[in-house]
């Protein structure tokens, strides 16, 4: 009987749950976005877009980033004038932008649902870019220095960033889903 009513209590939490995962898309969306604003977190994209088929035409000289890439924190004022200009911090600021849009675009969704279920569409379509990068991307494997774990299936920091945008791309689904029916209840005849 104990066990039956943990069960009904957490079988009462989906709109709970729904709620939680619609505000922490937004808070990610509008937080890793807005840190595109800053030239660290952009020198730190620089693998993921410059090995991008649908993003590395962006740049204007992807193919020698490797000699360029600043170490988190750290300030090389060579490697940050090669960013500006590769328009590494251009790209950066756009797509910032993007991801903020999208993150306001899903906070829609108590007046005009309709648009936050085309914010969670664009996320999941973005999850879905971001992933791509695990199969370009060589910087998210763990290289080949002497250990035997290196490559596939062994992810390197940037791969466990990366592998996360699943969890993103789910909850993109849930609240769009949610939205569209939100949306379809209210203009039901």
């Amino acid at each position: 009987m104990f066990i039956r009513r943990i069960f009904e209590a957490a079988a009462r939490l989906d709109r709970i749950g729904l709620t939680v995962t619609r505000i922490g898309l937004m808070v990610v969306l509008l937080w890793i976005g807005g840190l595109k604003a800053f030239r660290y977190e952009a020198d730190g994209i620089i693998p993921f877009v410059a090995n991008s088929p649908f993003m590395s035409f962006l740049l204007k000289d992807p193919a020698n980033y490797k000699s360029h890439k600043n170490p988190e924190g750290a300030l090389v004022p060579a490697n940050r004038e090669w960013h500006e200009q590769n328009g590494t911090y251009v790209f950066a600021y756009g797509l910032g932008s993007v991801i903020v849009i999208y993150g306001l675009l899903i906070g829609t969704n108590p007046w005009l649902p309709q648009v936050a279920a085309v914010g969670s569409f664009l996320v999941f379509t973005m999850s879905f870019v971001t992933l791509s990068f695990l199969i370009t991307t060589p910087e998210c494997w763990v290289p080949a220095l002497g250990d035997a774990q290196h490559g596939f299936p062994y992810l390197s920091g940037a791969g466990r960033l990366v592998i996360k945008d699943a969890i993103m791309m789910g909850a993109a689904l849930v609240t769009m889903a949610d939205s569209a029916k939100t949306y379809l209840q209210r203009t039901a005849a």
